[in-house]
């Protein structure tokens, strides 16, 4: 009978996961104009509007309209580039960083009591085991995607020049290797780590301390769990920001060279260089996505030769 309850818990667990495969392969032309955004390409001109303060700003095209764009200019199948390289990363990532946490001993069997059955110092207890399992699975899970997580940001960086590399995942990998070595495929993992690292970390302790204290209904704990991921993720931001970049600088491609993006020495002369010219919420909002229209920062656009693909200058917006 136990037999049977486990057999059955891991087939839910596969098609839960199944799910989030078909979820992931739906928005990814949301995620693929996402991260053009994130590296600063901008190809349709923003038009002249006002604020809800009324001041006079430019509106820039919100995410449907550039995942519209990308349609226009490759047809759909267009819309999927680099998404076979981001589910194989995700499928070797679940499998193997399970597995890499039951090898070094980090097991849930004991995470399963429910917290009104321990007293307080079990409690913290469990919430320590817990965390730890979750900071080793996701960092393991991080290191083992991350190539794969390159290589579908460089497909998808080659809209922007329309290079005809980066179309295959096994062409990816050559090239990858071919133009930075093996570290190539861990290019920008530093602040990708830092960031969902110091999110889950940040969230957890603050929903448990909260729980403890303060929130006893169990739906609220769920809504604060989730509003407490939001807020830390968007203060978090600027670091998924600056690892889409440092993925892409220097890899030879029209997105990752000037005057598109400076190649950087490091993530850190990434962050450093997109905060000054206050980029580092660049595709933050989604859906209203706006510039003041006196900024010094006001977006420059030229049109590439030979191409119905425009290729701006530096673009520089809030």
């Amino acid at each position: 009978m136990e037999g049977i309850n486990e057999q059955e818990i891991q087939a839910n667990q596969w098609v839960k996961f199944g799910l989030r495969l078909a979820v992931s392969a739906a928005l990814h032309p949301f995620e693929y104009s996402k991260v053009l955004i994130q590296l600063g390409y901008e190809p349709i001109a923003p038009r002249p509007g006002k604020s809800i303060f009324g001041k006079d700003i430019y509106v820039l095209p919100n995410i449907f309209r550039y995942t519209s764009y990308i349609k226009r200019v490759d047809g759909f199948s267009g819309c999927y580039r680099g998404l076979t390289p981001k589910l194989v990363g995700t499928v070797v990532g679940s499998i193997c960083s399970e597995r890499i946490a039951d090898k070094l001993g980090v097991t849930d069997d004991k995470l399963r009591q429910e917290s009104e059955e321990l007293s307080d110092e079990e409690q913290f207890d469990k919430f320590l085991q817990t965390l730890k399992r979750d900071v080793v699975v996701h960092a393991s899970g991080i290191i083992v995607t991350h190539p794969f997580h390159v290589i579908s940001l460089r497909m998808m960086a080659t809209f922007i020049g329309r290079e005809t590399t980066y179309r295959s995942l096994i062409g990816s990998i050559v090239e990858v290797y071919k133009n930075d070595g093996i570290f190539g495929f861990f290019n920008g993992i530093i602040p990708k780590l830092l960031c969902d690292l110091a999110c889950l970390v940040l969230t957890s302790t603050t929903v448990y301390l909260f729980n403890k204290h303060f929130i006893q209904d169990q739906d609220g704990r769920q809504y604060f769990a989730s509003f407490t991921q939001f807020v830390y993720a968007s203060l978090l931001y600027p670091l998924n920001v600056v690892s889409t970049c440092t993925a892409v600088s220097g890899s030879g491609l029209a997105a990752g060279r000037p005057p598109i993006m400076p190649e950087y020495i490091s993530w850190k002369d990434c962050y450093n260089d997109l905060k000054t010219r206050g980029e580092l919420k660049r595709g933050n909002s989604l859906f209203w996505r706006s510039l003041p229209r006196h900024s010094p920062n006001a977006m420059k656009i030229s049109v590439m030769k030979d191409s119905s693909v425009p290729l701006p200058s530096i673009t520089k917006y809030a």
